[in-house]
């Protein structure tokens, strides 16, 4: 029985290592949140019945009472939302007298046997099940813990009371009710930055079991240490760090997509990094792809204005363009860049003067063509790895003095 225990927690210690180095590469393109990237912030109510037949083992489940909740719910890759994706819903319960919050966190899995162990993507709630995954540890064994929709609003979740049943079961029993969760988004739905963490924050009589934490534990430190160099946007003391400009206003419930999007601090002011953008007929030298430019409208980088390019190695080179669509000189430029017949993407630019510094930042995402058919969590960090090589270029052109 030793031997069987030590193999368990080595095989638990070694996945979870290994999901750790699987979230830090995902914070390359997602220096937030690597998985779940955009929510949806609810509030309401989670109900307990007590179970009268027969206790769980936990007394949170198993005494009758009413919790304030605050819950999140997200896709967990991040996929378009006319794609299946894993479903997550997470609730921060604040039970009366038990001196803090708990975090219990729920996916979309199947119901019956082996399925409630299983991730199942999903199109929407309707008809899904979620459950913990993973079963609390109770005085009288090992709890699982789902949810079932019961109602939905009309439209989306930003619309009204999401009803939900709440169920317990043993890892191979049957699942028994024992309480309703009603969940609403407020006048003005957003994602809200609370982090939730069930390893830390657990009911009143639940525990995690070891081989849980070993699992769960190196993703959650992976996820929530500082965004790598060049990806994150630096923040000063006392400024609060802004969103950048792919994720303003991007939310699940819009169905928006954030964009792929890396910084850098420049050794350089500005005005030295502008002179190397507003000068068409360098980009081959500093942007990723560019192999050299046939042509430059005599107005670039006014909006309208368009950069005749080349992409790839000779001799399988594709020529086409890009197109100034907003500029504003010193500070920031957006561009269509095409290169068909892999499609086109739209990239932002943004130039923030500190002094002698100067803080860049690239957006990117494909918008049209086969490279928007690549699913977004592969399509970013390639997007981010390329931009960021391309920040290093630029800088040191722009140190170099390049530019008109």
């Amino acid at each position: 029985m030793t031997q069987q225990l030590r193999a368990s927690s080595a095989v638990a210690s070694s996945a979870g290592q290994a999901f750790a180095g699987l979230f830090r590469l995902l914070k390359l393109a997602r220096p937030d949140r690597p998985i779940h990237p955009q929510g949806l912030g609810l509030h309401g109510t989670l109900t307990r019945t007590g179970n009268p037949s027969g206790p769980s083992g936990i007394d949170w489940l198993d005494a009758p009472g009413t919790d304030q909740v605050v819950a999140r719910f997200s896709r967990s890759v991040g996929l378009p939302q006319a794609l299946p994706d894993i479903l997550g819903l997470a609730l921060r319960v604040s039970p009366p007298g038990a001196g803090g919050p708990a975090d219990v966190l729920f996916a979309s899995t199947g119901w019956g046997l082996p399925g409630r162990f299983l991730l199942v993507p999903r199109l929407d709630v309707a008809g899904a099940a979620m459950t913990t995954l993973m079963p609390y540890r109770g005085s009288r064994g090992p709890v699982l813990l789902g949810l079932r929709t019961r109602s939905l609003p009309p439209g989306s979740l930003a619309s009204g009371a999401w009803v939900l049943g709440l169920h317990w079961a043993t890892p191979g029993g049957r699942w028994r009710e024992c309480g309703e969760v009603r969940l609403q988004a407020g006048a003005s739905p957003t994602d809200i930055p609370l982090r939730f963490d069930p390893l830390e924050h657990q009911p009143p009589g639940a525990q995690a079991y070891s081989w849980t934490r070993r699992l769960r534990k190196p993703s959650y430190r992976a996820a929530r240490r500082p965004a790598p160099p060049a990806v994150g946007r630096p923040t000063e003391p006392g400024h609060p760090a802004e969103p950048s400009a792919g994720h303003r206003g991007s939310t699940t419930a819009t169905g928006r997509n954030s964009m792929s999007t890396v910084s850098q601090l420049f050794k350089t002011p500005s005005a030295d990094v502008w002179r190397v953008i507003a000068d068409g007929w360098l980009y081959s030298g500093w942007v990723v792809g560019a192999s050299r430019i046939r042509d430059v409208d005599a107005e670039w980088p006014r909006v309208g204005s368009q950069l005749h390019h080349s992409v790839g190695a000779w001799p399988l080179v594709i020529d086409d363009s890009s197109r100034v669509t907003a500029v504003e000189p010193g500070r920031s430029l957006e561009l269509v860049a095409r290169g068909w017949p892999m499609g086109e993407a739209k990239v932002e630019m943004t130039l923030e003067d500190r002094g002698n510094q100067c803080l860049v930042t690239i957006a990117e995402d494909a918008i049209r063509g086969p490279g928007k058919l690549m699913p977004k969590f592969l399509r970013d960090p390639l997007i981010s790895a390329r931009n960021r090589e391309t920040l290093r270029r630029l800088e040191l052109m722009a140190i170099g003095g390049a530019g008109k």
